[in-house]
């Protein structure tokens, strides 16, 4: 099954955060099937690629409750 989740990069006690679609049995640093956006939880920052998510999402993909309520915030689903 393909999961939205969180991908940490960054230095220590610096985090960001990339968004991506994987395989549920992966890692969460391993490697994505592909990557779809970034959040700085820092600064606040996000951006995320709307029309890559939602085809995911209409493929199957299962968001995870921390990217779940960042996509609500986003306006991106509901």
């Amino acid at each position: 099954m393909l999961k939205l989740r969180l991908k940490r990069i960054g230095r220590k006690r610096s985090p960001s955060y990339r968004l991506v679609i994987t395989e549920n049995t992966s890692r969460r640093d391993g490697r994505p099937v592909e990557e779809v956006g970034y959040y700085d939880p820092i600064s606040k920052n996000y951006h995320f690629e709307i029309e890559k998510i939602q085809k995911w999402l209409q493929c199957g993909a299962q968001p995870t409750e921390t990217v779940r309520n960042l996509l609500k915030k986003a306006e991106i689903t509901q």
